[in-house]
């Protein structure tokens, strides 16, 4: 007799998030991302849920995000808007500069590629650079500023709507009537959010829950001495007294969401999905009943290893598909845990194949993992797929449209799975499992050290650390002022993860300079309300101390022996060598190919020492793993014969050395452990490159990869500088550069004439 399929819940669980892109108040926002995610991604995400029979939707909203929705709705402007709204003619010559500049900030590959005229003008950006603004003329201008607006709307928006029909149906000749057109209808988009999440909520669609207001990392917040490492920039940040902020900026939260909404969430989000023991115990006291982390927390919370297989299936899914209680003296708090492998499919890799084909394979990996549950002894299952609900689609074709809808159908058409509301799942089931420990960390790491333990990162605690300060010792001398609630809300904004996030090592935005400006900026805001004088230390950015350079230039020539092994020792010529150490950051780890990169040169020659991943030898795979590095090469000064970087993005944040043109490249590819293969090409008039002759570059692949690459080879000459720069782009697909702002330089030496 066979044994009955036992049903598997589901729950969808999209978090929206983006942190306070004004300076004041009342001013417009520096960046775009709220208005250009609000008209993609806030609405039509939201709409499954009334397009799909018995779908049933979970979503997280940072009420920051939800404040800068509804002002939109009124009217806001952002730069980007602004100009949009600015006549042809009163276009100044620095508004032209920032058009080229920043209006292709889209997906090449489904929001440039895909119109002819959008691409056409991008080609020709590409070609000139952004120097000169002669490049366009005003109407070229008025229609990139149209065809970026209009990218960045949903499809299914841009197909129902019979103004966008016609507007996208125009492809050029944009007139200015027709770009304040496409923001009202922007604007219209916008205004339709929060009334379909109420409309959505009240016929019992979806579950909205929140964060802290501003985004905090709450563990440290709560208890910033406990969980930082030694390396510290400045160890009286420990001594900073936010755990109050941590429970007023969740208090207000649920009350911000509960004002809107009319209906208090039961679950919170901690930012980042961070969380630690005094976390949960702060949010028990505010009597949150449920909260979320990651698989590989619950695994170090239960000591117990969840085991994936090549492909990534749970070799025994039972413990992660269970509701756990996190009990405590101070704590009495129920916690779900949602499934990595999943997430990490649907945010990096799906978006690479046909989305028919990954919405089956997602709906196959389900169904593997409810084969699994044949022998529990529970009824009750829950599988969690939680994750960015906004910044992953744009790397999909039709914005994921077509990948959604087929998941979202396969999953309501299979009797035996259903998709539920985390809150009535919670409420329904009785059988919790017992939590006894919860392990500190983040959601894709055991530690905080994308926000602090870097020094940039902890200098900019510090700035805050010191501020606040100012802030408690103003408070105490004039407790009743006025603006005191105003300058704790700047405090509250400058808490925000993502400033952190951005400064220093290993993340970058592409705007990482603006970042920092808008956090300095609000830091001195605070001065501002109390009628203080800023420190001068605000107006110092904190972005010229990142080490966009390598962790040390070579201190002296080298010319060591190409042999492939991996020993440093002083007396070891790459002892000398400029050294560059590439963090795992937040994408996955097996991602990059190299740990660290040495380099150096003598009279005659370039020198490179690769020390490869270690993790990619560990891996134990039937298919072969294919890694690849490009790196790339031009004369200091050099503007004939340069062809740029043909790479392919995999979001919007493109870095300006993506705009770079270089007259050599080289290719490095890894399979297996392997040196599959490693080329040389070179540039030639027409943006083209042609491959090259690499017999004279020198190899030795064993514990390392060494490489001895003539100048000669190179084209540089005595006393000529060499920049370059390396791209991590497994399958031609740019993961991170390094370094990431700027390129590298080293001189060759002239030979000393002899007297």
């Amino acid at each position: 007799m066979m044994s009955q399929t036992k049903k598997l819940s589901i729950a969808f669980y999209w978090h929206m998030h983006q942190p306070v892109y004004q300076l004041s108040a009342n001013g417009d926002y520096i960046m775009p991302w709220v208005r250009l995610h609000g008209v993609k991604d806030y609405l039509d995400m939201a709409l499954w849920a009334d397009k799909i029979p018995d779908l049933k939707l979970n979503f997280n909203y940072v009420p920051a995000l939800l404040d800068s929705l509804m002002e939109y709705s009124n009217g806001a402007f952002d730069i980007h808007s602004r100009i949009t709204a600015t006549p042809d003619e009163s276009l100044t010559n620095e508004d032209k500069v920032f058009i080229l500049n920043n209006f292709f900030d889209a997906n090449y590959q489904n929001m440039i590629l895909a119109n002819d005229e959008y691409h056409r003008l991008y080609k020709i950006v590409q070609m000139e650079g952004t120097e000169n603004t002669d490049i366009f003329t005003l109407q070229e201008y008025s229609d990139l500023m149209a065809l970026f607006n209009l990218a960045w709307i949903d499809p299914s928006f841009k197909a129902s709507d019979r103004r966008l029909k016609r507007l996208v149906k125009k492809g050029r000749d944009y007139t200015y009537e027709d770009r304040l057109e496409i923001l009202e209808v922007q604007r219209e988009i916008i205004s339709k959010i929060i009334p379909t999440l109420k409309k959505l909520l009240k016929k019992g669609k979806i579950e909205l829950t929140t964060s802290p207001y501003y985004h905090p990392i709450l563990p440290i917040l709560t208890d910033y001495k406990t969980i930082r490492g030694s390396g510290v920039y400045d160890d009286d940040i420990s001594k900073m007294k936010t755990d109050l902020d941590a429970k007023v900026q969740t208090k207000m939260a649920l009350d911000r969401m509960e004002e809107i909404f009319g209906v208090r969430p039961k679950g919170i989000w901690p930012s980042e999905q961070c969380i630690s023991a005094k976390t949960l115990s702060m949010l028990s006291d505010l009597g949150v009943e449920w909260s979320i982390s990651d698989e590989g927390i619950l695994a170090n919370s239960i000591d117990f290893e969840f085991v994936h297989d090549f492909k990534g299936y749970l070799q025994d899914p039972y413990n992660l598909l269970k509701v756990y209680q996190y009990k405590s003296a101070n704590s009495d708090i129920k916690m779900i845990f949602r499934d990595s492998i999943i997430h990490n499919l649907i945010e990096f890799e799906y978006s690479n194949h046909s989305p028919e084909a990954t919405a089956n394979d997602l709906y196959d990996r389900i169904k593997v993992i409810q084969s699994k549950i044949l022998s529990s002894p529970d009824k009750e299952h829950l599988l969690v797929i939680a994750m960015d609900g906004e910044n992953c689609w744009e790397n999909y074709p039709n914005d994921g449209n077509k990948f959604l809808e087929t998941v979202y159908k396969l999953i309501s058409e299979d009797s035996t799975l259903e998709t539920v509301l985390i809150s009535d799942y919670l409420e329904r089931i009785n059988n919790y499992k017992k939590l006894n420990k919860i392990a500190s960390g983040a959601s894709f790491n055991k530690n905080f050290k994308l926000w602090i333990d870097e020094p940039v990162k902890d200098l900019a605690w510090t700035y805050l650390k010191h501020v606040r300060q100012d802030f408690s010792d103003f408070v105490k001398r004039e407790p009743l002022n006025p603006n005191i609630e105003l300058a704790r809300q700047e405090l509250f904004i400058c808490e925000g993860s993502d400033w952190f996030w951005w400064y220093g090592e290993p993340n970058y935005s592409g705007r990482d300079n603006i970042f920092d400006f808008i956090f300095r900026s609000h830091l001195k805001n605070i001065y501002k309300y109390l009628d203080l004088e800023s420190p001068k230390f605000l107006d110092e950015p904190l972005t010229s101390l990142s080490p966009s350079a390598p962790s040390n230039y070579p201190k002296a020539l080298i010319s060591p022996e190409v042999n492939g092994k991996d020993i440093v020792s002083e007396d070891d010529e790459w002892y000398n060598a400029g050294c560059i150490e590439i963090p795992d950051g937040p994408v996955l780890r097996e991602s990059k190919l190299f740990d660290k990169i040495r380099f150096g040169n003598d009279k005659d020659n370039f020198y490179l020492k690769l020390h490869l991943n270690k993790y990619i030898k560990t891996i134990i795979s039937p298919v072969k793993l294919t890694y690849q590095m490009y790196i790339y090469f031009r004369k200091a000064g050099r503007k004939q014969a340069l062809s740029p970087i043909r790479l392919i993005h995999k979001s919007q944040n493109i870095s300006p050395l993506a705009m770079e043109k270089f007259h050599n490249e080289i290719q490095v590819s890894i399979r297996n452990d392997e040196l599959r293969f490693l080329r040389i090409v070179k540039a030639i008039p027409g943006d083209m490159w042609v491959l090259e002759n690499s017999k004279q570059i020198e190899v030795a692949y064993d514990e390392v990869l060494d490489l001895k690459i003539p100048f000669e080879t190179l084209g540089i000459e005595e006393g000529e500088s060499l920049e370059f720069l390396f791209i991590n782009a497994n399958y031609g697909m740019t993961d991170f550069y390094i370094p990431n702002d700027v390129v590298l330089t080293i001189t060759r030496p002239a030979l000393i004439p002899k007297e």
